[in-house]
């Protein structure tokens, strides 16, 4: 019996890297190979870049919007960490709720309300101009870019921060006070460097995720130029005449990425602190005046953060003639505009969202069962690429896998498929983490039970493990969802015509001014990411973040 256990293991270790080699590991090195030796009549990709400064200068924006990005959301996030750890205030409910629904509100949602407030025609630009005589500069370039990224990643770092301050030892505080340290000096000193790692690891995420942004740096960026933008412009300008361009762009940003998750990983393992046995802090009520301050001001905070849901609500129920938003007027032509008329990305997006869905749970089911419980020859190489997706931006991703299955036995350009493909192999990762934390808490006597008494190990796998998997693939399942329909970046560059999804609808509608179609089409999709939210954690009661 112990003889058939590898054998069948090893098979779907053998599938597992084979669908990872074909449809990550080829595209990326398409594009490694194309940057270095597709030399065209301007030379490499490299020395275009080299040679022209616009390049460079999108380099330098990138990296700056990197950390501005970073720095602002760490000061908002850590901030609203410490104080809703320590301190009980009226509306700490919302405060508790609120930020993780930012989390699966699609960025071109959270962009395209934002123009509708701050915009040129936007409603807070038009207020202002007609009654005060105020004219607001510009929304576009740095000021958006900044301002949106900030409040749509500082929850990352918000909830990494708080997870680490209730976690940490008050009485080593308490101890440091009882030797005359002061209150804050003894916080700066001892919970500070506990938590530091936390806050560095959150934040080399938001990094990570700012540099490689494409909706918001593709309508909020103006004349800023970002690397994202450029490397997506590159290929719908120059598809099949600068290959090594393109790739040289994207292998650059691949670097960039690649190299910040290194020093994450580097900085986190440099200095660890253990608490063993502690007691968190209890939150303090604050009463009177401060307290209606502190609480007043957190909630305002928060409920600006979540105004892209209530936004897109209301504009998407404004009557609108084209690009002309007649605030106050109510309507339900923008939603059977999209309900009856068009509905064909709704439907592409339930189609090729749950066939991505149901697929890549399913890779990161055996994925990470292998990694963790079934280790081979094999399980190494796969573990690494698991991960890989995480290192590549939506574009990249997409225009390697166009470059790869342009044509060929493999020829997906064109097809519903490669949408598909796009899609799993962007967000399985999701799946194969929630999967891998709960394997760790199943002991291996059970499955071995099972086999002894002559069970075969694949139905052993499937009537005693899987169960006791089921709700952290249910979270997965639901993360994979929101984020897979949410997707833009890569689906931008591998669709093809009558293939779209609502993220690229709203993004087409936003970029020729129909903000109301667009704001229908947000309304159903922040219902599509929502719904499964609030249904498997208030009724099933999963821990999906």
């Amino acid at each position: 019996m112990n003889s058939r256990l590898p054998s069948i293991w090893h098979l779907l270790a053998l599938c597992a890297l084979a669908l990872l080699l074909t449809f990550l590991l080829w595209p990326l090195a398409n594009l490694l190979f194309s940057s270095v030796f597709g030399a065209g009549a301007e030379g490499t990709g490299w020395s275009q870049l080299r040679d022209d400064p616009s390049y460079l200068r999108a380099l330098g924006n990138t990296l700056l919007l990197g950390c501005l990005v970073t720095a602002c959301a760490g000061v908002l996030g850590v901030s609203l960490a410490y104080v809703t750890a320590r301190f009980d205030f009226p509306g700490k409910a919302l405060v508790a709720v609120l930020p993780v629904c930012t989390l699966v509100v699609p960025e071109v949602i959270v962009s395209q309300t934002w123009l509708m407030i701050l915009g040129n025609n936007g409603l807070l630009t038009r207020i202002l101009d007609e009654y005060l005589g105020l004219a607001l500069p510009s929304f576009y370039g740095w000021p958006g870019l900044v301002l949106v990224m900030s409040l749509v990643y500082y929850t990352y770092i918000y909830l990494g921060t708080l997870a680490a301050i209730r976690g940490f030892d008050a009485q080593l505080e308490e101890a440091a006070q009882s030797l005359g340290t002061p209150p804050a000096r003894a916080r700066l000193q001892v919970m500070l460097p506990v938590v530091m790692p936390a806050v560095l690891a959150s934040g080399l995420l938001v990094f990570t995720l700012a540099v490689g942004n494409f909706a918001i740096a593709t309508l909020l960026g103006g004349k800023v130029q970002l690397l994202s933008v450029l490397t997506y412009l590159s290929f719908i300008s120059e598809m099949g005449t600068n290959a090594s361009l393109q790739s040289a762009l994207a292998t650059l940003s691949i670097a960039i990425v690649a190299g910040v998750l290194f020093l994450q990983r580097w900085l986190v393992s440099r200095k660890r602190y253990e608490i063993v046995q502690g007691r968190s802090a209890p939150a303090r009520r604050l009463r009177g005046i401060r307290g209606l301050l502190l609480g007043g001001g957190t909630v305002l905070f928060i409920l600006l953060s979540s105004l892209p849901q209530l936004m897109v609500l209301v504009s998407a129920f404004t009557q609108s003639r084209g690009p002309v938003m007649q605030w106050g007027v109510f309507s339900l032509d923008n939603l059977g505009r999209v309900l009856l008329r068009n509905p064909e990305p709704i439907l592409n997006t339930l189609a090729y969202g749950a066939l991505a869905t149901l697929i890549g749970i399913l890779l990161s089911v055996v994925i990470s069962y292998l990694v963790i419980k079934k280790k081979n020859l094999l399980t190494p190489a796969i573990d690494y690429l698991a991960m890989l997706p995480l290192a590549m931006s939506g574009t990249v991703l997409g225009i390697g896998l166009v470059m790869t299955f342009n044509t060929g036995p493999l020829a997906l350009s064109g097809t519903a498929a490669i949408l598909v493909v796009a899609f799993v192999i962007r967000r399985f990762p999701f799946g194969v983490r929630s999967a891998s934390a709960t394997l760790y808490n199943i002991p291996d006597s059970l499955e071995e039970a099972s086999i002894s008494l002559g069970v075969p190990p694949l139905r052993s796998f499937l009537k005693v493990v899987l169960p006791l998997m089921a709700p952290a693939v249910a979270a997965a399942a639901v993360l994979t969802w929101t984020t897979i329909v949410a997707e833009l970046s890569a689906s931008l560059v591998v669709y093809s015509a009558g293939r779209e999804t609502i993220t690229i609808q709203v993004f087409r509608l936003i970029e020729t001014g129909l903000q109301g179609q667009a704001a229908a089409y947000g309304l159903i999709l922040v219902l599509l990411t929502l719904t499964p939210v609030v249904i498997a954690t208030r009724v099933f009661h999963i821990k999906i973040f």
